[in-house]
């Protein structure tokens, strides 16, 4: 009997509640979200109890491949270019020589070890060579993880950039092996303008995107949304049909969107956060309903050392080889060297053998799926353990409630700007009174415990408390500074972290 509309509209809506209700619960036990989403998908499908019959690896690529650009957007937005221009150039590095090293380790151990072919043991090093940003970021911006100093900017930079790096090796090795390219150094103007075209194109259309919805003062709130997902789809789709690197457009073009000032942003940046989230569960799903369990069972021993020396030997020489030289301190540098979380984008990047027609590709790609499930299973569900066992965790900030949306143009000399006061501010327990604001300042509304209320010159600051200020950008950087000045460290306290305020 053939599928109505109505029957796959209740298979789906059933696995996506299934999905995030069940996301709590394993929340709780430490269990990475993208485990039980690929879990739920393969128990759904035809080698599970659902039934669910779904071998179609050109739409499982399609699907992640969208997925994968909203949630590189998203992530960029919600990247702080503050923080990772600190570490840009470590981050950068990760994300290209460390991606090179790590492929070459595995294709070299997949080739002495385990008797593989040159082409076939390079191309799975490559498609696993990088950190998924879709995993790094649900496990760094989870509320059971905090690192301290600049390893989670820096992770988040790493998992965020790298996806172009593994793409290019992965199509270029895939070249080699169907005949399309005669030679490596056909390669290199590849590899050129990729990086060039994907990083010139997302820098101009953030830019742009950000004039657009400053300016165009549309009629429905609602339609900003729309535009900016178009955008997004442009961004990833016209820097591919160039010749660019659409993932590394799309990151590019949410950093420097999520960087600036622009009308309606709590609100687009939560839009863009939960689209990301529907995007991360739709793409888990569909790729665990594309894997065929009975089929994971052969291959298992050579998957589990694939896995293991990948985790444990290529990630750590690659991390090391390329933060040598850094202010990183050995502590700091076996952090990097454990997130190194495999995704959805190696799942992604297994099913372009599939689609080039590459000898035992079908191996390839079940060999990367338990690669994945190894790694998310160990390394996902052990950081929060690492990250004290090397100390370089810091308390967990407790979860405050979102402050109202206060949007202001940015066209403006004068805004509504949001500031927080951060932790360990000289601020913190003084009247508003009694600390000089800048006139140019007028705090009209205060945000405490998701309770606003008009405070005056009496009212008492808390750390973490929201001050909605009406002010030129002279008195905003004034007021900063008069917020941000923290308390001397006693003696034998650490430091505390840096913290950003916050601006709408």
């Amino acid at each position: 009997m053939a599928l109505t509309i109505e029957d796959i509209l209740i298979a789906a809506s059933g696995l996506l509640l299934l999905s995030v209700i069940a996301s709590k619960a394993f929340g709780r036990m430490g269990i990475p979200a993208l485990l039980l989403f690929l879990g739920i998908g393969m128990l759904a499908g035809s080698d599970g109890p659902g039934g669910i019959h779904f071998d179609n690896p050109w739409l499982a690529q399609s699907l992640g491949v969208v997925a994968l650009t909203f949630i590189l957007f998203a992530g960029g937005m919600d990247t702080d270019w503050e923080s990772v221009r600190r570490t840009l150039g470590i981050g950068v590095g990760l994300s290209t020589v460390g991606v090179a090293v790590t492929a070459g380790l595995v294709g070299w151990f997949a080739v002495a070890a385990l008797q593989m072919s040159w082409h076939e043991g390079l191309l799975i090093g490559a498609i696993v060579s990088s950190t998924d940003a879709a995993a790094v970021f649900a496990v760094m911006r989870s509320r059971y993880v905090s690192l301290r100093g600049s390893l989670k900017p820096l992770l988040e930079l790493e998992s965020g950039s790298n996806d172009p790096m593994a793409v290019f090796l992965t199509i270029g090795i895939i070249s080699l092996i169907t005949g399309a390219s005669g030679s490596p150094l056909d390669l290199v103007p590849m590899f050129i303008r990729q990086m060039v075209l994907g990083g010139a194109i997302g820098y101009g259309i953030g830019k742009l995107m950000v004039l657009l919805v400053n300016r165009l003062r549309l009629e429905y709130e609602g339609l900003y949304p729309v535009l900016t997902l178009s955008f997004v789809l442009l961004t990833y789709s016209g820097s591919t049909w160039l010749g660019g690197n659409g993932f590394l457009a799309v990151y590019l073009a949410g950093l420097m969107m999520g960087n600036s000032e622009f009308v309606h942003k709590r609100s687009l940046t939560r839009f863009h956060d939960g689209l990301a989230w529907l995007m991360q569960i739709t793409m888990f799903l569909a790729l665990g309903l594309q894997v065929f369990p009975t089929q994971l069972v052969p291959i298992a021993g050579t998957g589990l050392l694939l896995a293991l020396f990948l985790m444990f030997i290529a990630r750590p020489v690659a991390v090391f080889a390329t933060l040598a030289f850094t202010h990183l301190n050995m502590r700091e540098k076996t952090m990097v060297a454990w997130v190194g979380l495999r995704g959805a984008v190696p799942i992604i990047l297994a099913t372009f053998p599939l689609l080039a027609g590459v000898p035992q590709a079908t191996t390839t790609f079940h060999l990367v799926f338990f690669i994945v499930l190894t790694s998310v299973l160990l390394q996902g569900t052990s950081i929060p353990i690492v990250a004290r066992w090397l100390k370089v965790d810091e308390p967990l900030s407790p979860r405050t409630e979102a402050s109202p949306v206060w949007d202001a143009p940015t066209s403006l000399k004068s805004g509504l700007l949001e500031v927080r006061i951060p932790d360990q501010s000289m601020a913190i327990g003084q009247r508003l009174l009694d600390l000089g604001l800048p006139k140019g300042a007028f705090i009209l509304l205060m945000a405490r415990n998701g309770r606003c209320f008009v405070p005056d010159g009496t009212t008492v600051l808390q750390a973490h408390d929201s001050l909605l200020a009406f002010t030129d950008q002279l008195s905003y950087l004034r007021l900063r500074s008069i917020l941000e000045n923290r308390r001397p460290a006693s003696p034998g306290e650490e430091p505390p972290a840096d913290r950003d305020v916050e601006v709408v």
